[in-house]
């Protein structure tokens, strides 16, 4: 039994590895792992996709810790080993969803400044530059790095390029992407586009705010549905008897139609609750 509970926790591992760190897609160039485009849309640019495994391996084995702690059951600890594993990512894509509503937010207030420097007649680096200390306080140290490595390298498309990565947004793409080619190809409509591009932004900001107000208790109502029956199971794991149970061969496969069911409604259901995300078009 110990064997079998440690081989269904090492595949569980394996495949939510596979899936956090592995893109089904075609390679693209250039393109970032999943796990590092996510902690740089949640902000944290000095934690590398290999720590951030180590850290959830390291959650798993907490888990498995107090699950052992409480109940004595391997096959119990197995279980809560994928929940500790998967703990990290679920916080960090919440990070992650958090930063990126509140960068959706600010970008209007962005494109107007670009707009009022441009007009009073900064170059595009110099508008651009002058958001470190101008700009909302959230995105101040991406524009104050974009400014040094400008300085640094004179190259106006390098450090938009970088810009661009730190920033890790759709929004930003689009108005880096308009700089970029009235950088390269010119344009005196520059500051209509702009304007045009703020009354779009305010526009979307506001509609998603209210689908996301209708829809949080989806996402929710999901996480409570999937947390609350594990939960129960710690507890019932404490009574000698019901632990007993579920130590059979049929208990065993209970569980394992439970883990699998439970993951698989709450992605339906995330998909469901959650808006629609913009895919970036400089990644």
């Amino acid at each position: 039994m110990i064997a079998l509970c440690g081989l269904l926790g090492g595949l569980g591992v394996a495949l939510v590895v596979d899936w956090l760190l592995f893109d089904p897609s075609p390679p693209k160039p250039k393109r970032q792992s999943l796990i590092r485009l996510s902690l740089l849309r949640a902000g944290i640019v000095n934690l590398s996709p290999a720590k951030f495994v180590a850290i959830c391996a390291a959650s798993g084995i907490v888990f498995v810790l107090i699950t052992l702690a409480l109940t004595g059951s391997w096959l119990f600890a197995s279980v809560f080993l994928l929940f500790g594993f998967w703990a990290p990512w679920v916080y960090l894509r919440h990070q992650a969803a958090k930063r990126q509503a509140a960068l959706h937010e600010q970008w209007p207030e962005v494109v107007d400044h670009l707009r009022s420097a441009i007009r009073a007649g900064l170059s595009l680096p110099e508008s651009l530059s002058q958001l470190s200390s101008m700009g909302p306080e959230l995105l101040r140290p991406a524009f104050r790095d974009f400014a040094l490595d400008y300085r640094a390298t004179s190259n106006f498309s390098l450090a938009l390029e970088q810009l661009g990565d730190r920033l890790a947004d759709p929004v930003s793409d689009k108005i880096l992407a308009t700089l970029r080619i009235t950088r390269e190809v010119g344009g005196t409509d520059l500051g209509q586009t702009l304007s045009t591009l703020a009354a779009f932004l305010r526009d979307d900001v506001r509609t998603r705010g209210e689908l996301a107000a209708r829809q949080s208790w989806i996402v929710s109502a999901a996480r409570l549905a999937v947390a609350a029956p594990w939960i129960m199971l710690l507890v019932l794991g404490t009574q000698e008897a019901a632990k007993n149970a579920y130590l059979t061969p049929a208990g065993v496969v209970v569980l394992a139609a439970g883990l699998v069911i439970s993951l698989l409604c709450y992605r339906v259901m995330l998909r469901l609750g959650n808006l629609p995300v913009e895919e970036r078009v400089l990644a």
